[in-house]
């Protein structure tokens, strides 16, 4: 029984969750998603960042080859010239790794980023102008074969260095070792020594190859950013859904309590004019201060006093679910004898019944012990059922009220009739306040659809369990269930003379 509004979706509320981190992360990765297929800018930003800190990370390794090869280099044409090129190649990898530090320490605009992208470009362009200095050396004219082999040892280990250091960023392996291709293109034709020939060929093919491999990798990280790029939106958005459902959770749930203690607060309200209609019509309608004059006079008070009783009914009704849903519903716990109450219930139903034509039987086990519960919680329980049953049931019917004892010690009130029975997929609609199936709407004795709500509400108050069993046009059967906690033990007779006096 709920009075609010259907929740609609309010993305002012992804907004405000955790600070608007939600509605960023969310921007963000469908912005990343926006441009699939190419490297948008928030992916450009984060291969230049990965390719940054990789340089940082190897800015400790980085000199180690520029010193060996200039070692090598003193060996072969002189410390002097060997010393100038080594400072040379270590200034132009000291600016290099200077600019990635520069890069990772302040925040880069997208409008910024081919720029930064330029300058990494320039500073392994002149790293390259180094390594292509050392293969523009002819072996020939340097120190034979001896110095070729250490040339092409030196710059393959560059070429895959900067291959696996440097692969997040697109053409730096092309670009960095394009002229010392040509160098050594040049120095094979002006020497075609088969064993120079050789060693130029698989060095010009493990260029081209290191290309290759780097684009492959950066392809991958490419991929591995878009794959995270997914699955932050599909986090943000199922945090987007969760945040929206439990704010409309929220607010329903603010909307029923409100309302439960609304109706259970005008209890006294509700009833005191209803009171006023019922005593005034009861006196005219037996003329208890003078006769009325005229019979149409005394029908309509007997109209006006039956339609009292209906709506206090269903007053009784809505406030007693308004205060079981408000936790406002306190049972008055003592034991009670539920074979009992339902005897005296079906007496007042009876009346009814017999006027319908239908026939009630009992079907009640005997000796049962008493019931730790609410009287009148439990009279309530069973008068709606039979009323229920009373209702539906047609003419000729037949009812059976059964009291009994359940499989796990408990106790259990059933009544089963012969009616027209309820379609299964229409039992949750009947257990739901205000619920009416498809033989109520067409019913004449129409109700409010709270009764079996009720019932149901005030079972689980004793920690009992309601059933409701019923096929189309074979009848219906409801089962209150009281747990086995509830049943009072008897305790047997103490069989000892002397007991008072001990």
């Amino acid at each position: 029984m709920s009075l609010a509004a259907p929740p609609t979706v309010d993305h002012r509320i992804a907004s405000r969750s955790r600070n608007g981190d939600l509605a960023r992360t969310l921007r963000a990765a469908r912005e990343r998603l926006s441009t699939r297929g190419t490297a948008a800018p928030r992916f450009g930003r984060e291969l230049l960042a990965q390719h940054a800190a990789a340089l940082r990370a190897a800015s400790f390794i980085l000199p180690l080859p520029v010193m060996v090869t200039g070692f090598g280099l003193s060996i072969h044409l002189g410390p002097v010239h060997a010393a100038l090129w080594t400072l040379v190649t270590l200034g132009c990898y000291l600016a290099l790794v200077a600019t990635a530090r520069k890069f990772g320490a302040e925040p880069v605009a997208a409008e910024a980023l081919e720029r930064w992208r330029g300058l990494f470009l320039t500073g392994h362009a002149l790293t390259g102008l180094c390594w292509a200095y050392l293969a523009a050396l002819d072996p020939a004219q340097v120190n034979g074969s001896q110095f070729g082999i250490f040339q092409f040892t030196v710059l393959f280990v560059v070429v895959a260095s900067t291959a696996m250091i440097s692969f997040t960023l697109q053409l730096v392996v092309p670009l960095t070792f394009a002229l010392a291709v040509v160098f050594l293109g040049i120095n094979t034709i002006a020497e075609p020594d088969p064993g120079h020939i050789a060693l130029t060929a698989v060095l010009i093919a493990a260029i081209a190859f290191f290309s290759l491999v780097s684009e492959i990798l950066r392809r991958s990280a490419l991929r591995a950013f878009v794959h995270q790029a997914e699955k932050d939106e599909l986090i943000a958005e199922l945090e987007t859904a969760r945040v929206i459902s439990d704010e409309a959770r929220r607010r329903a749930e603010e909307a029923n309590l409100a309302k439960s203690r609304f109706l259970a607060t005008m209890s006294h309200e509700l009833r005191t004019p209803l009171n006023a209609i019922l005593g005034f019509s009861e006196v005219m309608e037996g003329e208890m201060l003078g006769p009325l004059g005229n019979a149409t006079y005394k029908d309509y008070v007997r109209d006006i006093h039956a339609s009292g009783q209906h709506l206090l009914g269903l007053i009784n009704e809505i406030l007693d679910l308004s205060r079981i849903e408000a936790g406002r519903f306190t049972l008055n716990e003592e034991a009670i004898e539920l074979v009992a109450i339902a005897r005296e219930c079906l007496g007042t139903v009876r009346i009814r019944a017999e006027a319908k034509g239908l026939t009630v039987r009992s079907e009640f086990e005997r000796d049962l012990p008493a019931l730790w519960a609410d009287e009148r919680a439990a009279r309530q329980i069973v008068l709606n059922l039979l009323s229920n049953a009373v209702k539906f049931t047609p003419r000729g019917g037949e009812i059976v009220v059964s009291v009994g004892w359940t499989a796990g010690a408990g106790q259990y009130v059933c009544v089963r009739d012969n009616g027209p029975g309820i379609p299964e997929e229409e039992i949750p609609i009947v257990l739901s306040s205000f619920g009416q199936g498809s033989v109520a709407m067409k019913s004449a004795e129409q109700g409010t659809g709270l009764g079996l709500p009720i019932v149901q509400a005030l079972v689980k108050l004793h920690n009992g369990e309601f059933q409701l069993i019923s096929r189309l046009r074979e009848g219906t059967e409801a089962i209150a269930v009281f747990p086995q906690s509830r049943v009072l033990e008897v305790m047997p007779a103490i069989d000892d003379p002397d007991w008072p006096a001990k």
